[in-house]
């Protein structure tokens, strides 16, 4: 009877053993089969997303360039208060100028 309680408990021990390797050697696969498998369904999304990222981004650096461009003239505008200060003056003499040739004109 004691033979028959040791193949038994030899019979369980190598059961559990066979069970824990196969378990343990599977489990990597089972792993990498669910990584594979979420990859598989969320790649389509992230690369579409990827995709409408780029498209933002070069809109984005046009209308950088836009606005930096308008701010650059704006800036370059501030400056040539001084040639516009100058064609007023200019277009004054002018304009007197003019007023003289007329009253010259008249007087003949």
């Amino acid at each position: 009877m004691e033979e028959q309680e040791m193949q038994i408990k030899v019979k369980k021990v190598t059961d559990k053993f066979t069970e824990s390797m196969y378990v343990l050697a599977n489990e990597p696969s089972v792993a990498l089969y669910r990584l594979q498998e979420h990859v598989r369904r969320s790649l389509p999304e992230l690369a579409q997303h990827k995709a409408d990222m780029q498209n933002w981004e070069e809109q984005s650096q046009g209308s950088i360039y836009t606005v930096e461009y308008a701010c650059s003239a704006v800036r370059s505008m501030t400056f040539s208060s001084v040639h516009f200060k100058s064609i007023d003056g200019l277009l004054k003499q002018v304009i007197n100028l003019k007023h003289q040739f007329n009253t010259v004109q008249s007087r003949k």
